[in-house]
């Protein structure tokens, strides 16, 4: 089963290794910008938790460590708060980085994409507002990508929109296709 996870991960990343490409005049996301991992529910299906903590263990008791004291420090911010969703740093983003970067949720690895699923409006990713992933296309006031500053940036590569919704990528024809189950999916600090 966690062969056909793999498998589906090479093919994700393949995928969106090719639509970040495609959208390079756009994506300014870069070592250490972690503005996407700063505030967040993080959607994880079992089978991506599994997989995540395989990278968990493979780090330093140090980190280790550092983690898990986020993970308490988190869960007794959620006991207090009274905001629906909950949101919250990713515990496993430690100086800005990743600690378990290749291990890595599916929303995590397809953040910054302007994404949508069938006949949703496509969802511009909020780091756009913060001046970074298609900020230079952006225009705030009417929350659409303006076709003139496109025509400024005088390039042939379009703002796209992907079908990289996290309800697309973790839905039942992915499991059928690559034959394994996803398992129950909570926001990732409600696994701990």
């Amino acid at each position: 089963m966690y062969d056909n996870y793999l498998k589906f991960i090479v093919f994700l990343n393949n995928k969106l290794d090719k639509y970040f490409e495609a959208q390079s005049p756009y994506i300014f996301c870069k070592r250490g910008c972690s503005k996407c991992c700063q505030s967040g529910e993080y959607p994880f299906s079992k089978i991506e938790l599994d997989f995540l903590m395989i990278g968990f263990y493979q780090l330093s008791g140090e980190i280790q460590n550092q983690i898990a004291e986020k993970i308490s420090k988190i869960k007794e911010e959620k006991t207090k708060s009274k905001s629906s969703p909950f949101m919250y740093e990713c515990p496993f983003l430690i100086n800005n980085e990743c600690s378990v970067y290749k291990y890595r949720g599916i929303i995590c690895r397809t953040f910054g994409l302007i994404s949508s699923l069938d006949d949703e409006v496509p969802k511009i990713p909020f780091c756009a507002y913060e001046g970074l992933n298609y900020s230079n296309v952006l225009d705030p006031e009417t929350n659409i990508i303006s076709e003139e500053k496109f025509k400024l940036l005088n390039t042939d590569k379009m703002p796209l929109v992907y079908n990289v919704s996290y309800k697309f990528l973790t839905s039942e024809v992915v499991e059928k296709d690559f034959d394994f189950k996803f398992g129950e999916k909570r926001p990732l600090i409600d696994w701990f």
